[in-house]
């Protein structure tokens, strides 16, 4: 008996390894997105000092890079299927623009084809663009965004 259970705790362990790790991987691409700091420098347009994000080099790594990443999707303009909208490491209530979070667990999509609200968490696909210089725009996008079914 003791035997059997042992082989269903291992295989339990075993076979849930797999969808962990891939869950692992995209709650990482947050985690790496999060190694910036900030400095101030003097934006002429603006006339004030503004916080420039400095990215850390693993961040840098990954700009231009096909990146997979799981997160919430926050509505610009109503609920309904969206090309462009703002994508957040957490749900709406907790997000950037609620003040629960940082500027660098959002970024700007641009999805190839529609992406339908939902207000469970979603997993995309697209390539990671860094702003460093435009502060009318997030510090992070991904461009030609599609929707990826979740691996169970």
């Amino acid at each position: 008996m003791k035997k059997i259970f042992a082989l269903m705790i291992l295989s339990a362990f075993l076979f849930g390894a797999g969808s962990l790790k891939a869950q692992d991987k995209t709650v990482n691409v947050w985690k790496s997105l999060s190694k910036i700091t900030f400095k101030k420098e003097y934006d002429e347009m603006m006339g004030f000092k503004v916080d420039v994000p400095v990215f850390h080099e693993d961040v840098k790594k990954m700009e231009g890079k096909i990146i997979t990443i799981k997160g919430y999707i926050i509505p610009v303009e109503g609920y309904k299927s969206h090309k462009e909208f703002i994508f957040s490491a957490y749900p709406y209530n907790m997000c950037f623009f609620c003040g629960g979070a940082g500027p660098e667990t959002v970024m700007e999509v641009y999805a190839k084809e529609p992406i339908e609200y939902t207000a469970e968490a979603v997993t995309i696909q697209g390539k990671l663009e860094l702003n460093a210089t435009d502060i009318n725009r997030l510090i992070y996008a991904l461009n030609d965004a599609v929707f990826v079914k979740d691996v169970k």
